[in-house]
């Protein structure tokens, strides 16, 4: 029995251990395009090394995505009749990526880079990179990029009222989150983060200084409402944790107390 009982403990352990990487994510298999500029050397390899490292990588976005083309078929993968587009011109750089990012491709369009496009105004690339896409945050705002056409003056402005408002929206997604995994209900303050968060960013290419700290401002009273709804809710999980601390210290207590009275009448 107790050989049998061991052999049901560490077969259990043994799924348990197995289960996460059961449960992986299964690798896809890489296009013809990664496997045939892969190989290559200079500019022809170039952008698989660059992309490897973007986000579009990291979020299973591969050639095809962008340029078109049969991903599966090397003879034919960059083909019109299969869909190829290849790279597009300068001018029409902002069109092409705003075809997965249409509400980004109308702020910039709105925007002083925007109404530039065409007549030396930067696109897409030109602060977010062609291949090595990297995730967009304030960080591409620096006098390194900005200072290539203009002073860093205003985008310095621009950044440092924003900076206060993105983590703040960091800090309150990270315990809606913490929240979620213990099993409180927190999809109505998601969907209003989510809004939140997606106002937040139409800031990104605006260049109007003081309509930036205006919404970043307002932004904030926003968030303001969701920390303190957060704190509600952390504030009852302390009362919870200290009312089972305290019947827990109870119990221990009439316990030690049972085992003293039966250890004096024994």
């Amino acid at each position: 029995m107790i050989r049998k009982n061991t052999l049901a403990i560490l077969l259990l352990a043994s799924l348990a251990f197995l289960k996460p990487v059961l449960a992986a994510p299964v690798e896809q298999p890489e296009t013809v395009c990664i496997q045939c500029h892969g190989t290559l050397p200079d500019r022809l390899g170039a952008p698989v090394k660059l992309w490897r490292s973007s986000i579009h990588a990291d979020n299973g976005i591969s050639c095809n995505g962008c340029h078109g083309g049969d991903p599966k078929d090397a003879a034919n993968a960059m083909t019109p009749q299969r869909g190829f587009l290849g790279a597009p011109k300068e001018k029409d750089i902002p069109a092409f990526c705003g075809r997965c990012h249409p509400g980004v491709y109308k702020d910039y369009l709105s925007s002083a880079h925007g109404r530039a496009l065409g007549a030396g105004g930067p696109t897409c690339v030109t602060c977010h990179g062609n291949h090595q896409v990297v995730k967009a945050s304030l960080a591409l705002i620096n006098e390194k990029s900005c200072t290539r056409c203009h002073s860093f003056d205003r985008a310095k402005a621009i950044r440092d009222a924003m900076q206060q408002t993105e983590g703040y929206i960091d800090d309150i997604s990270r315990r809606i989150a913490d929240f979620q995994v213990s099993g409180v209900d927190t999809e109505k303050m998601g969907k209003s983060l989510f809004s939140v968060r997606n106002r937040f960013h139409t800031l990104f290419h605006d260049v109007d200084v003081a309509r930036v700290k205006g919404e970043s401002a307002a932004i904030n009273k926003e968030l303001g409402k969701l920390d303190a709804a957060l704190k509600e809710i952390e504030q009852s999980h302390q009362k919870r944790r200290v009312a089972g601390g305290i019947a827990v210290g109870f119990m221990v207590l009439l316990a030690l107390l049972f085992h003293l009275m039966k250890k004096s009448y024994d």
